[in-house]
C-alpha cells in the first residue's frame, strides 16, 4: 500500500513538471497568466489519473468546464474577446468586474481555476487533496507576494465568482453526479444476438458505463443526437457479409500484429486510471502545440476552451449513438463465430461498440485543432513519455486522429466501421465548436 501511495505521489508530481511554458511572464517572480493556467492544467491532468470516477466521458466534461472558466476570466478583462455566454447551452452572462478598480489578471485566473478544480475533483483521494491544497497555497503566495491587499482581495473574489457561476451552471447538465463509478445498479440489456453483452468478469461491469451520458446537456452542439452516424454494416452471421468481414479483419490483424501496430495501439490506449484518458491526451496535445508557438494568454484560453468543448460534446454525441445501437464488441462476435479462445491486445471497455469513443472525440478535436493551427501543423506528442511510451511525431492533427482511430482496431476492441463513422461524427461535432465566436 505504501508503494502505491508513493507511486501516486510520483505520478502527480510528474504531472506538475510537464509542459513548462517557454517565455513565461516576468511578473510575479516569473509566473504570468499563461504559466498559472498551465500549472492548473498540469494538476488537473494528473488528478484525472487518480480520481476513481474519472472515466473518459467524465474527464472530458471537467476539462471543458476548466477551459470555459479560463476563457471567461480572460475575456472579462480583454475587450477583444467575446464571452461564450449565450453561445454555449444554458450559460448565462457572467458576473461583471467593478468598473475602474484594478485587478491582477494572473490572480483572478488562479483563484478561478483553484476554486473550480477543487470542486471538480472533490472526490479525489488524500494524495490528490494534498496536491490540490499545496498547489493552491504555492500559487497564491507566489502571485500575490507583491500585490496590495485590496487588489488581492478583489482579484480573488472575482475569480471565485466566475468559478461559482460556472460550477452552478455545470450542476444542471446531467453529468454532475457519478454513482457506483458510472455503472447503473440495474440496466435492461437489449435482446438479440447483435447487441452488447458484458465483456468483463467484474461484477460492477455487468451493466454498461454511463448509459444516459448521451442525454447530457451539450456545450456547442444542439444536443447529443445532432450528429447522427451514417449507416453502419448491418449485423450478420453470414460469412460473405460486410459485418463478418470486418470481424475477420479484427481477428486477422490481431493474429499478425506488427511491432509498429502494437506500438500504436499502446500509445493511444489512454486507459482510465492509468493515463490522462483520451480527452486528456488531446488537451495535452493542445498544450504542447501552444507551447511550440509560445502563445499568449488570449490564444491559450481560446484553444483550451474549444478543445475541451469538442471532446466533451464528442463523448455526449458518441454515447448518444452507442446506446441507440448497443452493438456487440468484436471479442464477443469473434469468440462466437471465429475463435472461442481469441484475446484482443487491449482490454475491451465495458460499454457498447458503435461508434468508437476514441474516434469521435479525436475527430472533434482534430477538426478544431486544424481550424486553430492549420492543415499542416506538425508536432511531436510527448504526452506519455513519463510512462515510458516514446513520443510520436505527426505531420498534422488529422494524421494523429487517423492513427488514434485505427489504433482501436489494432488493439482488437473496435471494428473498422466504429472508427471510420466515429471520425465523421467527430467532424460534425467539431464544426459546431468552430462556429463559436470568441473574438469581437
Amino acid at each position: 500500500m505504501k508503494a502505491l501511495r508513493l507511486a501516486a505521489v510520483a505520478a502527480i508530481t510528474a504531472g506538475l513538471i510537464l509542459f513548462r511554458a517557454p517565455g513565461a511572464s516576468a511578473a510575479h517572480g516569473g509566473l504570468g497568466p499563461v504559466q498559472a493556467l498551465r500549472e492548473w492544467y498540469k494538476l488537473a491532468l494528473a488528478l484525472v489519473r487518480h480520481t476513481p470516477t474519472y472515466s473518459p466521458p467524465v474527464a472530458s466534461r471537467s476539462l471543458a468546464y476548466l477551459g470555459v472558466t479560463a476563457f471567461e476570466v480572460v475575456a472579462s478583462g480583454d475587450s477583444d474577446l467575446r464571452s461564450l455566454a449565450g453561445q454555449l447551452k444554458g450559460l448565462q452572462p457572467l458576473p461583471p468586474r467593478q468598473l475602474g478598480r484594478p485587478y491582477d489578471e494572473t490572480l483572478v485566473l488562479d483563484a478561478a481555476l483553484a476554486s473550480l478544480t477543487q470542486n471538480l475533483f472533490s472526490n479525489t483521494g488524500p494524495t490528490g487533496q494534498r496536491a490540490l491544497a499545496a498547489e493552491d497555497a504555492k500559487m497564491r503566495a507566489e502571485i500575490s507576494a507583491d500585490l496590495s491587499a485590496d487588489v488581492v482581495a478583489r482579484s480573488e473574489a472575482y475569480g471565485r465568482a466566475i468559478a461559482e457561476h460556472i460550477w452552478t451552471w455545470s450542476r444542471e447538465d446531467g453529468g454532475a453526479t457519478i454513482e457506483n463509478m458510472g455503472f447503473p445498479q440495474h440496466y435492461e440489456l437489449k435482446k438479440g444476438a447483435a447487441h452488447w453483452v458484458p465483456t468483463s468478469l467484474i461484477l460492477q461491469q455487468q451493466t454498461p458505463l454511463l448509459p444516459d451520458w448521451g442525454k447530457n446537456r451539450t456545450f456547442a452542439m444542439p444536443d447529443g443526437a445532432a450528429c447522427p452516424l451514417a449507416p453502419a454494416p448491418e449485423y450478420s452471421e453470414d460469412r460473405s457479409s460486410e459485418f463478418y468481414k470486418q470481424a475477420l479483419e479484427v481477428y486477422q490483424t490481431r493474429q499478425a500484429l506488427t511491432p509498429e501496430q502494437r506500438d500504436i495501439a499502446k500509445f493511444w490506449a489512454d486507459d482510465a486510471m492509468l493515463s490522462v484518458t483520451p480527452p486528456g491526451h488531446w488537451i495535452s496535445i493542445a498544450l504542447q502545440s501552444l507551447a511550440k508557438e509560445n502563445a499568449g494568454v488570449a490564444r491559450t484560453v481560446d484553444v483550451l476552451a474549444r478543445v475541451g468543448i469538442a471532446v466533451s460534446d464528442g463523448f455526449v454525441g458518441c454515447w448518444n449513438a452507442k446506446f441507440q445501437y448497443e452493438q456487440l464488441r468484436p471479442v464477443t462476435y469473434i469468440r462466437r463465430f471465429i475463435d472461442p479462445k481469441w484475446e484482443p491486445l487491449l482490454i475491451t471497455p465495458p460499454f457498447p461498440e458503435l461508434p468508437s469513443g476514441h474516434a469521435t472525440q479525436t475527430g472533434a478535436a482534430a477538426t478544431v485543432m486544424t481550424q486553430l493551427f492549420g492543415e499542416d501543423f506538425a508536432f511531436t506528442d510527448e504526452t506519455d513519455r513519463s510512462d515510458g511510451l516514446p513520443p510520436r511525431s505527426f505531420p498534422s492533427f488529422w494524421a494523429a486522429a487517423n492513427e488514434a482511430a485505427i489504433s482501436r482496431l489494432y488493439g482488437g476492441i473496435h471494428f473498422r466501421a466504429a472508427s471510420e463513422l466515429g471520425l465523421e461524427q467527430g467532424r460534425c461535432i467539431g464544426a459546431y465548436v468552430n462556429a463559436l465566436k470568441t473574438k469581437k
